[in-house]
């Protein structure tokens, strides 16, 4: 058994397909089929049931793969210890956030890292929260930026920021309602929401549910700018997280912003990395400088003046 064979074997379970997993691990069908076949001959187990479509991993396949990983992490780790000795600001680091984020924070915040770590290549991902946790555990990721509460006690958490909700209106109904709204404001109301699988999605539907609001019913959207483009057309109302609505992104005439009255509805993000990774240090100055980032952009130019303007 070596590194290579635990490689081969967590990329099947990966991609439950011999070929694929060929594929992703460089390496022919027929190498990485003979690898998988000679391991379970010598741990003398069967670690996948195989089948016409692809394959499953059994019981205790499935136990065999977990201590791969983590074996795998751990070696990981090691190299990243003599990395981070020789230099902790350089090499390659995979950053992870979810779509209602990265658009919005990353223009302001990937200048400012540049500039701290300048011989640090950043990686960028950007998917939805269960899925950067998953690969963030797989030692796919190395950092992810995440709403709180987020993971478990296998990731260190730095709190970055608190992101204030704004009430986005179409111009023809902004009239009804007053220039700070309250969470009761929006009872019996419809509000347009995203797709299932979206942290932003799980938020505004709470804070709906507390204001006697609910979900329109027959519309899903797949992004924040879908939603936009919805209020814009005069579909319904939203509520946009404050990055959201500042610049780079493009007013749009159309759409009227509300602030809430206190107490403001809020999301809390945070930076989440494993325990194990050896680049503390990294990870924590990483979370500082997005934490600086966020709170001079979102102080400069706060989301609820500028609504105020436009309504002038």
């Amino acid at each position: 058994m070596n590194l290579r064979d635990l490689k081969y074997l967590v990329a099947l379970a990966d991609h439950r397909h011999f070929g694929r997993a060929a594929e992703a691990s460089f390496a022919s069908q027929p190498t990485l089929s003979t690898q998988i076949r000679k391991l379970e001959e010598e741990l003398d187990v069967q670690i996948f049931e195989r089948q016409p479509r692809g394959v499953l991993p059994t019981r205790a396949g499935a136990a065999i793969i977990e201590r791969a990983r983590r074996a795998l992490l751990q070696v990981d780790a090691i190299r990243e210890i003599a990395r981070s000795a020789r230099d902790p600001e350089a090499g390659s680091l995979r950053l992870g956030m979810f779509p209602t984020l990265g658009p919005y924070l990353l223009p302001h915040a990937v200048p400012a890292l540049h500039r701290r770590f300048p011989r640090l290549e950043l990686l960028l991902v950007e998917e939805k929260t269960d899925v950067l946790l998953a690969q963030l555990e797989r030692g796919e990721l190395d950092a992810a930026a995440l709403a709180l509460p987020a993971g478990d006690d296998t990731f260190t958490v730095a709190e970055l920021f608190e992101e204030s909700f704004l009430l986005a209106l179409p111009r023809e109904r902004a009239a009804g309602f007053p220039e700070q709204v309250r969470i009761e404001d929006l009872h019996a109301h419809e509000v347009l929401l995203l797709e299932e699988g979206h942290c932003l999605r799980t938020q505004a539907l709470s804070l709906c549910e507390l204001g006697g609001a609910s979900e329109r019913a027959g519309f899903r959207a797949t992004s924040l700018e879908t939603l936009r483009q919805m209020v814009a057309a005069n579909v319904g109302m939203t509520l946009l997280p404050q990055l959201s609505v500042m610049p780079p992104v493009a007013n749009n005439d159309h759409i009227v912003l509300r602030a809430f009255e206190d107490p403001v509805p809020k999301r809390s993000l945070g930076l989440l990395w494993r325990r194990s990774d050896a680049r503390e240090s990294l990870m924590r100055a990483l979370a500082d400088v997005i934490a600086e980032c966020a709170r001079h952009t979102l102080g400069m130019d706060h989301a609820s003046e500028r609504a105020g303007r436009r309504r002038r």
